[in-house]
């Protein structure tokens, strides 16, 4: 579901442990990571053609602004019978209650009339929100980051046709040894680095992995021990300056390359 496609998470342990058998004598060597994001997929609730795209890749849109539409021919004709249907069940239901008024109905048939009267409005809202829901709006503001159908492909029930990113779903995802864990805490600062990128970029920890993500087989030693990661993932908190898939090197305590 997310946008990652950069190396595994075992490869990035192996990549890790590599760094810091290298770099182990600075008091701050940084660690290895990349960027990720968590998308918004916008999907139709129902199979259809596309039959209008407003928006391209890299465009920003708001909450509630439209970005494309699918057939609604079948929804419109739903609708239209079950508006059909309700009239009729309004018709028995006055009817009934007329009856019931004058002495000549019985209680039993206007509670009747009343219930198919109240399915049959029900299916008038269900069928208008299906016929709604067949022009998707944006759920939150962000940029466009990838469409997958365009005007006259048909799309499958829950397939996304638009991926959008928000700002605030930007991350770092990086790994640490066993014996850094101590030194982590949610909200904690760290600084990041990336060729080309500004100086000042940083980011705060929100998730610190509980469980290892490489784990030696059989028996831990001591030595073994030491080659236990675990993923850490921060938001940045300048997310425009970067990028999806982009490797970054992430430096606790203000350190340094």
């Amino acid at each position: 579901m997310i946008a990652s496609g950069i190396v595994t998470r075992a490869a990035a342990a192996f990549v890790l442990i590599g760094c810091l058998a290298s770099c182990s004598g600075q008091k701050d060597p940084g660690f290895q990571g990349w960027v990720e994001a968590d998308m918004i997929f916008v999907s139709p609730d129902e199979s259809g053609r596309v039959v209008s795209l407003r928006v391209r890749e890299g465009d920003e849109v708001k909450e509630g602004q439209t970005l494309y539409a699918v057939d609604d021919d079948l929804q419109q004709a739903d609708l239209n019978q079950n508006k059909a249907s309700l009239a009729n069940a309004q018709q028995i239901y006055d009817r009934a209650l007329s009856l019931s008024k004058t002495g000549s109905g019985t209680q039993a048939n206007l509670d009747s009339a009343l219930a198919t009267l109240r399915v049959a409005q029900a299916r008038v809202v269900t069928s208008e929100t299906r016929l709604n829901r067949r022009r998707m709006a944006a759920p939150i503001s962000g940029m466009v980051q990838q469409i997958y159908f365009r005007e006259g492909e048909t799309v499958p029930a829950q397939r996304p046709v638009v991926s959008i990113l928000p700002p605030g779903n930007m991350k770092v995802r990086f790994f640490v040894p066993e014996t850094v864990l101590a030194k982590l805490k949610i909200g904690q600062q760290v600084r990041v680095t990336c060729d080309g990128c500004v100086a000042d970029l940083s980011a705060k920890i929100y998730f610190i992995a509980t469980q290892a993500e490489y784990t030696p087989p059989v028996i831990y030693s001591q030595d073994e021990r030491s080659k236990l990661v675990y993923l850490i993932q921060a938001r940045p908190e300048k997310p425009d300056d970067l990028r999806v898939g982009q490797p970054v090197s992430v430096f606790l305590n203000g350190g340094s390359p």
